[in-house]
């Protein structure tokens, strides 16, 4: 039983440790985000605000006016179904769309993970796919997140 309430305790201790660092992290590469839109990190990062207003740096890859990020962690669950509004930070630029969760196409999920993430297992992650709101310039180039 003591055994039990130590390793119990030790995952508690634990969860904790990795909430703490993840939002340090990600406001620390929030901040190198804004700090140097142009950047190395930035070709490849952007800020995505899901619904709950959690502010997160996902991975992207931008194809016209469709923005693809992969999702590891539970934040994905929030754009299941029928998807719903966000907001997506790219480069300096502040961007409207629709986000959802991409659980019903395994062939666009491979596709698109091989440009986004090519070393990363293939049976991690979950496609998240934004559909940008028009802005008048309909023809934004695909932009490819690695250097």
């Amino acid at each position: 039983m003591r055994v039990l309430g130590i390793v119990v305790l030790c995952l508690a201790a634990l969860g904790v440790a990795l909430s703490l660092g993840s939002r340090v992290l990600n406001a620390g590469v929030a901040r190198e985000l804004r700090e140097d839109p142009d950047g190395e990190r930035a070709r490849k990062v952007m800020l995505l605000t899901l619904p709950s207003g959690k502010r997160i740096p996902v991975n992207y890859l931008r194809e016209g006016q469709t923005v693809y990020a992969g999702a590891d962690f539970p934040w994905w669950r929030e754009l299941r179904d029928a998807g719903a509004a966000v907001t997506v930070w790219i480069r300096g630029d502040t961007l409207q769309g629709h986000g959802r969760a991409v659980e019903d196409d395994a062939e666009r999920r491979a596709t698109v993970f091989a440009k986004l993430r090519p070393t990363a297992p293939s049976f991690t992650g979950t496609l998240q796919r934004v559909e940008l709101e028009a802005t008048g310039d309909d023809t934004a180039p695909a932009v490819d997140p690695r250097p």
